[in-house]
């Protein structure tokens, strides 16, 4: 059965087709609406590799050439569009509607607009690529699969905030979590490699990519997570502060002119890694810190500690660890950072074999005593909406 995943961002659109749970083809509309927009289109059983340049006034528009591609008599993989039986769609705020990925009815929609104000960023780009694809592949199943499901598990003391309920009630404010597709996918891959059944591992899993996040699974489930209401809250990222003081918004607009919805950009915005060196490439940030860079050994040392803070306090909920989880971009390739997040975690049990950690050939980079095993584990979200739209629709 053919599934296509889509991603939609408000300039962009990531595509994939699977057959079952192998991918057939892959790629990217972006700078849609632009004066010059690009596709790219990949698909590796034929060697074809293409980059086309061309106005894409609109997400159908982009989505149509997609599909026209898709149709190629030489380039394609399809024979018509019904092929297609499934979309899966990323959805980054689910609310507490939904802890489970669900088939798209008006009832399904509906409550993914009002979950709007709370992801305002994503939400409507998301919903764009529903409607999208509901025209173009009106004969599949249209699927939601929620960055925010897999944390709905998250017990009452966990997601509430100490302000009053009627915060909750009234407006929804809670902890939601998000980068819930990526830490299940990565928590069933480590399961397998640790030959328990999930339900049965304790595990931390770290989202290091340009937006991060940590996770405290307990019996399989999802217990605490680093993100809050919104992707701003936990570990420092490319552009995001991570955890302040909430008070400092206040401070910022009295005292430099700006608004609040100012002061809210540069934290989401100009802040984390790019606050603190002016670069985002966490690869160059690396090399700048080797290069004896000040403002970059800074920086990686603030990431490392506030990732360790972070194991610390999930390693006080979990119970007896099996396993930290590194993964997405950072994660998987920079042994740099995991070499100095574990770095005097040897007390609680976690040892890493810095020949493993550096060579990165296996999953698995604890020393042979470590009684914490340390796991390199690769996400794949797109694979793991792929299943779960798979699963829903068969």
């Amino acid at each position: 059965m053919k599934i296509l995943v889509l991603n939609a961002g408000s300039s962009s659109l990531k595509y994939q087709v699977f057959e079952d749970e192998t991918m057939l083809a892959h790629g990217m509309v972006e700078q849609i609406g632009e004066p010059l927009g690009d596709l790219i289109y990949e698909y590796p059983a034929k060697n074809i590799n293409l980059k086309i340049q061309e106005v894409i006034s609109d997400h159908k528009e982009g989505l149509e050439q997609v599909l026209a591609l898709l149709l190629d008599p030489e380039k394609g993989l399809l024979s018509e569009p019904s092929e297609i039986k499934a979309v899966g769609h990323r959805v980054v705020h689910g609310g507490t509607q939904f802890s489970t990925p669900v088939i798209i009815d008006s009832k399904a929609l509906q409550a993914i607009k009002d979950c709007v104000p709370l992801a305002p960023l994503h939400n409507p780009a998301n919903i764009l690529g529903i409607e999208t694809a509901t025209q173009v592949f009106n004969q599949a199943k249209q699927v939601a699969v929620f960055d925010t499901a897999f944390h709905q598990t998250l017990p009452e003391h966990s997601y509430l905030y100490a302000l009053d309920p009627s915060y909750f009630k009234d407006y929804g404010v809670r902890r939601y979590g998000f980068h819930g597709t990526s830490h299940k996918y990565v928590a069933l891959r480590a399961a397998e490699q640790l030959l328990k059944p999930l339900e049965q591992c304790n595990l931390i899993t770290l989202h290091l990519g340009n937006g991060a996040s940590a996770c405290a699974i307990k019996n399989g489930v999802s217990v605490d997570t680093s993100m809050g209401l919104t992707p701003l809250e936990g570990l420092i990222m490319g552009t995001r502060s991570g955890d302040l003081d909430p008070a400092i918004l206040g401070f910022l607009v009295e005292h430099t002119g700006k608004s609040l919805d100012q002061v809210e950009k540069v934290l989401n915005k100009a802040s984390g890694l790019k606050g603190l060196t002016g670069k985002v490439d966490f690869r160059e940030i690396c090399e700048d810190a080797i290069a004896g860079n000040e403002a970059a050994k800074l920086a990686l040392d603030m990431t490392a500690y506030r990732i360790k803070k972070y194991i610390g306090a999930y390693l006080a909920i979990t119970g007896p660890l099996d396993a930290i989880i590194f993964t997405a971009g950072i994660g998987e390739h920079s042994s740099q950072l995991r070499a100095e997040v574990c770095k005097g975690l040897e007390h609680l049990g976690l040892e890493l074999d810095l020949t493993k950690n550096q060579n990165s050939s296996g999953p698995e980079i604890s020393s042979d005593g470590s009684k914490i095993k340390i796991l390199v584990v690769p996400t794949n979200e797109e694979l793991q909406i792929a299943r779960e739209a798979l699963a829903l629709v068969k």
